[in-house]
C-alpha cells in the first residue's frame, strides 16, 4: 500500500508539471494540437516505464536497460518537427524520468520539475528577439546572381538569414528556394505595401513553424 501511495503521489505530480508544459506553456505559444497527446502519452508512458521498473529489485540494471529500449525508439523528423517542439519533447522527457525515479523525495522532484519548465518557459518566451520563419519559396524567374537573389527575397518575405537553392528549372524559369528570413515588420496589422505586392506572382509552402 505505501507503494501504491507514493506511485500515485509521484504521478500526480507527473501529470501536473506535463499539463503545465503542454496546456499552459507549449499550446497557447504554437497551437499545434497535434502534438499535444504526443506529449501527454511520450510523459506518462515514461513515468509508467521508470516507475515499474524500480520497483523490480534494486532496479538498476533493469531501470537502465528498460530506459535505453524505450528511448532508442523515438524518433524525431527534422521536416515535421522543429527545433523548439524537439526541446518540448526532451522537457516531457524530463518530466517523466524525474518523477518516476525511486527513491528521490517528492519535493526534490517537485523542485526539479520546477526547474525545468521554468527554463523552457523562459528559453520559449515570446519577450526575447523576434524568431525567424522557415519557407519554402517558387519564384517566377531564375536568378544566377545572389546578390539578385538575396535582394529579391528580402522584398518578398524580409530579411534572408540564410537560404538553399533545392530546384532550377530553366524551361519554366523558375526556382525553388528554402528560405529561413525575418519577417517584415508590420503597421497596423497588415505587411508592408512592397511586402504586400511582391507577394504576388510567387507561391510559398511553409516548412515548419516559427522557430
Amino acid at each position: 500500500m505505501d507503494a501504491l501511495r507514493g506511485i500515485a503521489a509521484h504521478s500526480a505530480l507527473d501529470l501536473v508539471a506535463v499539463c503545465l508544459l503542454t496546456f499552459g506553456i507549449y499550446y497557447p505559444r504554437h497551437r499545434r494540437r497535434d502534438l499535444v497527446p504526443a506529449y501527454l502519452a511520450l510523459n506518462f508512458g515514461l513515468f509508467a516505464v521508470v516507475a515499474a521498473l524500480g520497483e523490480v529489485g534494486d532496479g538498476g540494471a533493469a531501470l537502465g536497460f528498460g530506459l535505453f529500449g524505450v528511448l532508442s525508439i523515438v524518433r524525431l523528423r527534422s521536416d515535421a518537427v522543429q527545433h523548439e517542439e524537439v526541446a518540448y519533447y526532451f522537457t516531457t522527457l524530463v518530466l517523466g524520468l524525474v518523477c518516476g525515479l525511486p527513491h528521490v523525495a517528492l519535493a526534490v522532484k517537485a523542485a526539479l520539475a520546477a526547474g525545468a519548465l521554468t527554463v523552457i518557459w523562459v528559453a520559449d518566451s515570446p519577450l526575447l528577439p523576434a524568431r525567424s520563419r522557415r519557407v519554402l519559396v517558387t519564384l517566377d524567374t531564375v536568378h544566377a546572381c545572389p546578390a539578385a537573389l538575396r535582394a529579391d527575397l528580402a522584398l518578398r518575405l524580409g530579411e534572408p538569414l540564410d537560404w538553399t537553392v533545392t530546384e532550377v528549372d530553366y524551361v519554366r524559369d523558375l526556382m525553388v528556394v528554402d528560405v529561413r528570413y525575418r519577417e517584415h515588420r508590420v503597421e497596423g496589422g497588415r505587411l508592408r505595401p512592397a511586402a504586400a505586392e511582391a507577394g504576388r506572382g510567387r507561391r510559398m509552402e511553409p516548412v515548419g513553424e516559427p522557430v
